[in-house]
């Protein structure tokens, strides 16, 4: 019985995601999920309250399979500029399939008290996941990233992946090829502006801006 509710469970959520990838976001509904995947209304609701729940289960999607081509883009390079350039363009390469209803879900995601903002308690799941990502990154590089950095590097870094995301959903130019070039630019000038972080005088401004990330943090 739990392995027949659980494939149920599965065929709701791959239908809704095949639907919004297809129709969009906003045209998916919960009945027309039910419809499409044979099963009663009552029955799709059982498993996913609303459609936010539904956007969650697209975010540990993706992020599940961002972290395995990740990890094979990642294998045999070690410069940190190389490893940043793999983790954002897999990123764009997962999320390409849903870039046509992107628009649609930022306004409803970026709302602060949207369930399914990227940043709210339902979506930290996902948001670990996407930080172990970036941790591999940071922590498989050579040379090494300054011990200081490490800690908070990856979340400061999966930030940036979000004004990467940002900048993609609005990117109409062919195949979000602005979005790659600013990528193949930006992760360059990271690397190099890290890199500064182990020589004394630049250090303490490295020092000062983690205080106020830290102290920021602290208050959230």
């Amino acid at each position: 019985m739990a392995a027949k509710s659980e494939q149920t469970r599965q065929l709701v959520a791959d239908v809704a995601l095949k639907m919004f990838r297809e129709i969009g976001f906003e045209k998916t509904t919960m009945r027309a999920i039910a419809q499409e995947a044979g099963v009663s209304v009552g029955n799709a609701y059982y498993y996913f309250a609303s459609k936010d729940e539904l956007v969650q289960e697209l975010y540990i999607q993706v992020q599940d399979e961002h972290a395995v081509v990740a990890a094979q883009a990642l294998e045999g390079i070690q410069d940190l500029a190389g490893r940043l350039k793999a983790v954002l363009h897999t990123g764009v390469d997962v999320m390409s399939p849903y870039h046509q209803f992107g628009s649609d879900f930022i306004a409803t995601a970026i709302r602060p008290s949207s369930p399914v903002n990227p940043f709210g308690e339902a979506s930290t799941a996902a948001r670990e996941a996407s930080l172990a990502i970036f941790r591999s990154a940071v922590e498989g590089s050579s040379p090494a990233v300054a011990k200081k950095l490490r800690g908070d590097l990856p979340e400061l870094l999966w930030l940036a992946y979000m004004g990467v995301a940002l900048f993609w959903v609005y990117d109409r130019s062919e195949g979000q090829r602005r979005t790659r070039k600013l990528i193949d630019g930006a992760a360059p000038l990271v690397a190099r502006g890290l890199s500064l972080a182990k020589i004394p005088g630049v250090s303490k401004v490295f020092d000062d801006v983690l205080g106020l990330v830290r102290s920021v943090k602290e208050d959230s």
